[in-house]
């Protein structure tokens, strides 16, 4: 139990440092690299153009969710950047069908993870996903002591 509540610390001490430092567009475009290698064949070439979901976090629930709701007529790339969910639930919608997302990180520590994504959109990681004493059906995100799921929607 103190391994865990040290490990805890430390994750939200690490989180908390990468997140009051500014995100530099070389990282990005290494995210996004990262994702598109990930996908293989995509629509992009090899400098696309993307835009970018800002920063989620929330602590006891409280805090914004990261929504995607433009729908575009052609593919598009979508950067989504760090989510952090301590001790709540937090849900990331990713609902544009034609929507390429790529995920930088995502934390969850004692809390649920919902990630609702497009049946027809696609989604990648730019991270390998760690689980500690909890379940991650993505494998895209750090989970301590809590649950990370994808559910896809609109497939009617």
């Amino acid at each position: 139990m103190a391994k865990t509540k040290k490990l805890i610390n430390l994750l939200i001490l690490s989180m908390s440092i990468v997140f009051s430092m500014p995100i530099l567009a070389e990282e990005a475009d290494g995210s996004i690299a990262a994702c598109l290698k990930a996908w293989g064949k995509n629509p992009f070439g090899n400098n696309p153009t993307y835009k970018t979901l800002g920063t989620s976090v929330k602590v006891f629930g409280i805090g914004d969710d990261p929504v995607d709701s433009d729908v575009t007529d052609s593919p598009s790339l979508v950067l989504v950047n760090p989510g952090v969910n301590v001790m709540g639930g937090s849900t990331f919608e990713l609902l544009n069908p034609n929507g390429w997302y790529c995920l930088r990180t995502n934390v969850n520590v004692m809390g649920g993870l919902t990630i609702k994504v497009h049946c027809k959109a696609h989604l990648a990681s730019a991270t390998e996903g760690v689980t500690v004493l909890g379940s991650s059906s993505d494998k895209k995100s750090i989970t301590v002591m809590g649950s990370t799921k994808i559910e896809q929607v609109g497939c009617n």
